[in-house]
């Protein structure tokens, strides 16, 4: 069965590493441990049950509880899935900036994160070219890098 601790955001990893420890010196029923960078605040178990997942948490600094109720497999798969972004952007694409302190402003895209939603784009028309990390939702498609020439 799969059960999720709340842990102090930022100690996933101390926390994963101390019940580590303490589960293969108490032979504990555990069979998996798991935080991802986007769930801050959690910790993903596996264990027998919920008594042993109760029993793993005891006095172990940084978890705050344990859920209630357990996750199944395919609540745990929503968690995992990463989503697609909206807007379809390559290397040498024109933006616009639609929010922040360069509304208005057209860019040209350099790099593309899509784990993190975000790209670096160079602002045109500028006397110096800076490049500026921004998110994708505030950003609107100009033109095509294909249509540039670029």
């Amino acid at each position: 069965m799969i059960f999720v601790y709340r842990v102090t955001a930022g100690q996933e990893k101390v926390v994963a590493d101390v019940l580590n420890n303490k589960v293969k010196k108490e032979k504990i029923p555990l069979y998996s441990i798991a935080f991802m960078d986007t769930l801050k605040g959690y910790l993903i178990i596996e264990a027998a049950d919920e008594v042993a997942a109760r029993q793993a948490a005891m006095r172990i600094p940084h978890i705050k509880g344990v859920l209630k109720k357990s996750m199944s497999m395919a609540e745990m798969g929503t968690l995992v899935a990463t989503k697609a972004a909206g807007i379809k952007l390559n290397k040498g694409d024109i933006v616009e900036l639609v929010s922040g302190p360069f509304k208005g402003e057209k860019a040209r895209v350099i790099k593309i994160d899509e784990t993190k939603e975000e790209c670096t784009v160079e602002l045109m028309e500028v006397a110096v070219p800076i490049p500026v990390t921004i998110k994708l939702n505030t950003i609107r498609v100009y033109q095509k890098a294909e249509d540039v020439g670029a």
